[in-house]
């Protein structure tokens, strides 16, 4: 954060500046926060939002908040604690990254000249600007989705799903058997199959082909992806190019151009149906779910009855042989395979198929398949 705000302030003078994170939130609150930088004698307005459990983000210590109604209220920032962990917190009040700054040349300044081992660099320019002028909380109570771990966006999934009214577009092919129920978004030239089910909300994306007998359900599937028959993905995001077949992907993250072979498995329940952990480099992290799959990234080939336990990370350009059963992280570029009952984990010598080269063989597919109007 610290260097990407090295590059581009220069170019702001001393202008005011708005940084944002990922982070989704009311758009009100732009509003809001540009407004009070404006009208009052503040050097910056810092979004806050107060939890009642905690977060692993930076929390605010504000003067004189104890008595107060949060959601109506600013306070004078005093200092910015990033991941304090848990049973350290300062205090109750969690920093968004939603900053509005008076002078982009200020924050400059002190951001030239704070250097940190961590990734708290911005944070503690922050620390020293809190301390020499005045920048106030504006505090936070409306809609936040924080995207700070990958399975975040399962949450921001149900929640843009259920903003999507039912739309197929013209060009969609759907068989007279397959079902299509509640609020669906078909893209162009998606193509439905005998006796698949789309339950809403979903949305499929343009050229996208739902094989016989499939089961989408609370999901997102991107452009030119083939789910193929009797797959069953739910509440799951895929990105673009993604192949199935007979495939069960449930609370799931996938990259771009990933491949599933038969019989493959993404775990999302626990045996004890406890809460799922995953592992995000030396820590144990609590995901707050109880049932998480699994995160792919882009480029990755998996064989078939392979299995992948809840909560685990498939690094991108990875290969998993056949019948393996995935218990752990994969770092990227891995080839992968059981033997013995044991993980053996080797560099991916192997060159990847691009989806761009794979198109013929789905135009081939989609000719074969062709199915009535």
């Amino acid at each position: 954060m610290q260097g990407a705000l090295l590059d581009a302030l220069p170019l702001c003078g001393s202008d005011p500046v708005l940084i944002v994170g990922n982070d989704i939130v009311e758009p009100e609150l732009f509003s809001q926060i540009r407004t009070q930088l404006q009208r009052g004698d503040a050097d910056g307005i810092i979004a806050a939002r107060k939890v009642d459990e905690y977060f692993p983000g930076g929390y605010l210590t504000v003067n004189e908040t104890s008595n107060r109604d949060v959601s109506t209220t600013q306070g004078h920032i005093v200092n910015i604690v990033e991941k304090p962990g848990k049973g350290n917190e300062p205090s109750n009040l969690v920093n968004l990254v939603i900053h509005a700054h008076k002078n982009a040349a200020d924050l400059l300044s002190v951001l030239q000249h704070t250097q940190s081992h961590n990734d708290d660099a911005y944070e503690q320019a922050l620390t020293t600007l809190f301390q020499q002028k005045n920048y106030q909380a504006f505090f936070y109570n409306g809609t936040w989705f924080p995207l700070k771990f990958p399975w975040h966006l399962l949450s921001v999934l149900s929640h843009i799903l259920q903003q999507k009214n039912l739309h197929l577009h013209p060009s969609a092919i759907i068989h007279p058997t397959a079902i299509i129920d509640g609020n669906v978004v078909l893209g162009e030239d998606v193509h439905i199959h005998p006796y698949a089910c789309i339950r809403g909300p979903c949305v499929i994306g343009d050229r996208s082909i739902i094989g016989n007998n499939a089961l989408i359900r609370a999901t997102s599937i991107g452009t030119d992806c083939v789910i193929g028959y009797n797959s069953e993905i739910k509440n799951s995001v895929l990105s673009d190019h993604v192949w199935t077949h007979s495939t069960y992907i449930a609370e799931s993250i996938i990259g771009r151009n990933v491949s599933f072979g038969a019989g493959s498995v993404t775990a999302n329940l626990r045996l004890d149906e406890a809460e799922i952990f995953s592992q995000v480099k030396d820590q144990h992290i609590s995901t707050g779910l109880y049932k998480f799959g699994t995160i792919i990234g882009d480029d990755v080939r998996i064989g078939i009855q392979v299995g992948l336990q809840p909560g685990i990370k498939i690094g991108s350009g990875t290969f998993i042989n056949s019948r393996t059963l995935v218990t752990k992280d994969i770092p990227a570029k891995s080839f992968v395979q059981e033997k013995g009952g044991e993980i053996s984990i080797k560099e991916n010598r192997s060159s990847l198929p691009q989806q761009e080269l794979r198109e013929g063989f789905r135009a081939e597919f989609m000719q074969k398949t062709r199915i009535s109007e």
